[in-house]
């Protein structure tokens, strides 16, 4: 369930704020304990290294939101290749789950703006990965603001336990969630309750 926002001027009283109404979603179980309720709206950061569990997550994840609204994977730095469809098979997407998400081959920044511009177009946006948009930091700070009414969920590389580069490290603080992954667990920084360890793969996760 979703709880649509009102619109409103930038100043408004403690009553008004009291009685706006957000966005918010209600998750459940694993998602909840993780992530709490978080709003259709912002930034979260996915990071981690490589063979850990990050695009599993990830496609688990979108899997997840499309019980709240379209999604879009943009798949920028792989594209549309035989690992994204084995990890889509694994994922396990249900009838109904695959009409709410579309997967985009390597869609520039310029090319998702034009998309995104469009009537009806995804709520919810996958960007893999933040290098590869080639966006500096008020390059970010312009696109997501330009859409207050989505949410935009960029992968990162990692360095060590940090996103990779100083771009991604400043997204990170100015996310409404971040996430790690590493062997094969998701730990969850954010600014909606949760926190709690999620498991992306258990048999994979006993062997690290």
């Amino acid at each position: 369930m979703v709880k649509r926002t009102d619109a409103g001027n930038r100043a408004m009283s403690i009553t008004q704020l009291e009685n706006k109404n957000f966005n918010v979603m209600e998750f459940e179980g694993d998602w909840h304990n993780a992530l709490g309720n978080p709003e259709l709206t912002g930034t979260w950061l996915i990071y981690g290294p490589p063979k850990h569990g990050k695009t599993r997550f990830t496609l688990q994840l979108a899997k997840y939101l499309t019980r709240f609204a379209k999604v879009a994977y943009d798949s920028l730095e792989e594209g549309v290749s035989e690992t994204i469809k084995r990890a889509v098979i694994d994922t396990n997407f249900e009838p109904k789950e695959k009409k709410k998400i579309i997967i985009l081959h390597k869609e520039t920044v310029e090319q998702l703006l034009i998309r995104l511009r469009r009537k009806k177009s995804p709520k919810i946006v996958f960007i893999d990965s933040l290098q590869y948009t080639g966006m500096n930091y008020m390059d970010y700070i312009r696109f997501k603001d330009e859409f207050p009414g989505k949410l935009f969920i960029f992968i990162s590389h990692s360095d060590g336990k940090l996103p990779a580069g100083q771009v991604a490290r400043r997204v990170q603080f100015d996310a409404n969630i971040y996430i790690r992954v590493a062997a094969f667990k998701a730990y969850a920084t954010g600014r909606y309750g949760g926190g709690q360890v999620y498991t992306i793969w258990e048999e994979g996760a006993l062997k690290y």
